[in-house]
């Protein structure tokens, strides 16, 4: 049995809305040994996409509404027999929208889809879909409102058993906010 540990981070707007990922959740990235990276798009800067590709062996990188580099609109990929799909999120409105959302799952045919775009992180189910949002991982605003805290997501995949833990950083420390898990029929 392999187990593959998987970071998820999202619309960062590095040197647009922030400065810099918080030093916190550095430290953590520092020291995870992550199997894939995942970002759901908005970047915005060049440089978190140079410091994604150091965080882990593989990465998923998708183009958001803000992001003018060369990324695409949508990665599809496998992981332990799980299949897992990453879109930035602006394709459905309004935002967060898990119909939608479970609609272009389907589509690409994925058993876990992981979106941003709404700066609000949340893990839930719908229809027979995972649905994963990180959040922000510098905490700015959106267009939306947003939740104003960075957050970031670590996810665990093993045969067909999925846990996905929800990270927050208030008042300068980081703290698990929540915890699911899933099996998924693979």
């Amino acid at each position: 049995m392999v187990e593959y540990k998987v970071l998820i981070l999202g619309d960062s707007h590095i040197h647009d809305r922030a400065d810099e990922i918080p030093g916190e959740f550095m430290d953590i990235f520092a020291s995870g040994s992550y199997e894939i990276v995942i970002h759901t798009g908005d970047l915005v800067d060049p440089d978190v996409l140079s410091l994604v590709k150091k965080l882990g062996r593989r990465q998923y990188v998708v183009r958001g509404n803000m992001d003018y580099l060369d990324l695409p609109k949508q990665a599809v990929f496998e992981v332990g027999g799980v299949k897992i799909g990453v879109v930035h999120g602006d394709q459905v409105r309004p935002r967060g929208n898990i119909e939608a959302l479970t609609r272009i799952a389907k589509t690409i045919n994925v058993n876990v889809l992981v979106s941003g775009h709404t700066h609000a992180p949340f893990i839930t189910e719908y229809k027979g879909v995972i649905h994963v949002n990180p959040g922000s991982v510098t905490g700015v605003w959106s267009g939306a409102g947003g939740s104003m805290r960075p957050s970031f997501i670590e996810m665990t995949i093993m045969d067909n058993k999925i846990n996905i833990e929800l990270y927050k950083l208030v008042n300068n420390r980081v703290l698990k906010n929540l915890s699911r898990a899933f099996t998924v029929n693979v």
